[in-house]
């Protein structure tokens, strides 16, 4: 069974910096698209970063030069390294995999919730 665990969130104040992580376990993903993904109070979760299977990434147009999305196949893990962060960003930050899913057509595809199938429980980012 998949199983991903975020962790890495916290309150920080504007202008700072935080790293997430995303812990995989119950399959090798390297063959799949993972992804971050953010929802605030009242709003649609929404994809922020997202990385396929060659390591080709893309980003919402808000975070683009503040956030990276990296991963680290050798340790099963999903990361994304925010700067820069503003009160816009704070929402509960997921991480998601595609598992068995066709490949990317686009990078609104890659971005989009819907495509992913095994989801974080999450991990709150706070910027105040």
């Amino acid at each position: 069974q998949v199983q991903l665990v975020e962790s890495g969130g916290g309150l920080v104040q504007p202008g700072g910096s935080l790293r997430l992580s995303c812990a995989v376990s119950g399959y090798t993903y390297s063959s799949y698209c993972m992804g971050w993904f953010r929802q605030a109070p009242g709003k649609e979760r929404e994809g922020v970063a997202a990385i396929d299977s060659d390591g080709s990434t893309s980003y919402r147009d808000s975070v683009k030069g503040r956030f990276t999305i990296s991963q680290d196949k050798a340790k099963n893990t999903l990361y994304l390294q925010m700067n820069s962060l503003k009160p816009e960003d704070t929402a509960m930050y997921c991480c998601a995999a595609d598992a068995g899913a066709p490949p990317p057509i686009s990078d609104y595809d890659l971005l989009a919730p819907v495509r992913y199938n095994s989801w974080g429980q999450g991990t709150q980012v706070t910027v105040s």
